[in-house]
């Protein structure tokens, strides 16, 4: 597949960048074709945020065999899906519908699980945090079981987040994509993002590739996952992004607690040479990976499928951020690139590198 005769091509109308951001783009233009080629990586799309608003947006590649990736394409979140999961359950909290603490069992309790005196533990913190004790995936034969006792340790967990999207469907009466359209796409105007399958996805879908650059068969949502699976373009998640830089729709308590480490993961993140990159603190909040440098604080979330990765950070300090989605298992190999040429935090940009090697 050649990419090195292909510009990036801009569906969505944008006012005159300013000189630093043209820069930047003039940049991008130049390096990643030649970049995506080098790595077998078919598409990648990408938006800035600066100063809490996105100031950049462009797609390189192809996101099918001879069909160019636009601004327009629609990428597999992939585990990005969680902080948007997140964030609408954050603004039930702040809107008084649900809260933080309270025991999800009252309103939703799996039947894998009932027998389990354990269940009374769950709480919608425990679960954005990764603290419910659940696996990453429930045993397709075993069912759902609760590994360890909740709140103690920290385990990544997608069915923590299906577990607090069923309760606060089963609390609100409403179900959940309604909830998403409601506190979150319509307020902050993503018009492009959905946690299911629709029919204007067709002819816009950035089709997987594995390492070899060979494509995947795309998945797809039939119903909601609030852990995986959501359709989006950069675009759209940068409006997310600069929404949660605004700490739209939160109150100022809700808002103060996700910016708290809620489970420290220096243990897992800081050791022996990794430490030399590593921030004084570091963990987990309610939906994103905290880091805490000396002189500022970013979350950050990445996302991996068959064929997909994707990443997206925020500097609460510089209300900067960015966001980039590939149609790739390279797509990792893209992030430092794009992120250098955007000029982010030089010790965000030097963690990643340490994390990376």
């Amino acid at each position: 597949m050649l990419l090195s005769n292909l510009a990036a091509s801009l569906a969505l109308a944008a006012p005159t960048p300013p000189a630093e951001e043209a820069e930047q783009q003039a940049q991008l233009d130049q390096d990643i074709p030649q970049l995506l080629e080098q790595d077998a990586i078919p598409s990648v799309s990408i938006a800035q945020i600066r100063n809490g608003k996105v100031v950049l947006f462009a797609a390189y590649g192809e996101q099918s065999d001879g069909v160019p990736a636009t601004p327009a394409t629609l990428y597999n979140a992939a585990s990005l899906t969680k902080p948007l999961t997140a964030e609408i359950i954050l603004r039930l909290v702040s809107k008084g519908e649900i809260e933080l603490d309270e025991p999800m069992d009252r309103y939703w309790l799996d039947p894998d699980i009932a027998a389990d005196p354990r269940h009374a533990l769950l709480t919608p913190r425990l679960a954005l945090s990764h603290r419910t004790g659940f696996p990453n995936w429930r045993d397709g034969k075993e069912g759902l079981r609760i590994l360890r006792q909740p709140g103690v340790k920290w385990g990544y967990s997608g069915e923590g987040y299906r577990y607090v999207a069923h309760f606060a469907e089963n609390k609100s009466g409403q179900d959940f994509e309604e909830l998403a359209q409601t506190y979150l796409f319509k307020p902050l105007a993503m018009t492009e993002t959905s946690y299911s399958s629709k029919d204007w996805f067709k002819g816009r879908i950035a089709v997987p590739a594995n390492a070899a650059g060979e494509a995947v068969q795309p998945q797809f949502a039939s119903r909601f996952n609030a852990a995986d699976l959501l359709y989006t373009t950069a675009y759209d998640y940068g409006l997310f992004i600069a929404g949660v830089l605004a700490d739209q729709g939160l109150s100022p308590a809700v808002a103060r607690e996700r910016g708290k480490i809620q489970v420290s993961m220096m243990d897992e993140m800081c050791q022996g040479k990794l430490a030399e990159s590593c921030p004084p603190n570091a963990g987990f909040g309610l939906g994103w990976q905290i880091l805490a440098f000396k002189d500022e604080t970013l979350l950050m979330h990445t996302g991996k499928d068959e064929g997909v990765f994707t990443f997206a950070y925020l500097n609460r300090t510089s209300r900067d951020g960015a966001v980039i989605l590939t149609n790739s298992d390279n797509g990792y190999k893209i992030v430092l690139p794009v992120l250098e040429r955007l000029n982010s935090s030089p010790a965000f940009l030097r963690y990643l590198r340490g994390q990376i090697q």
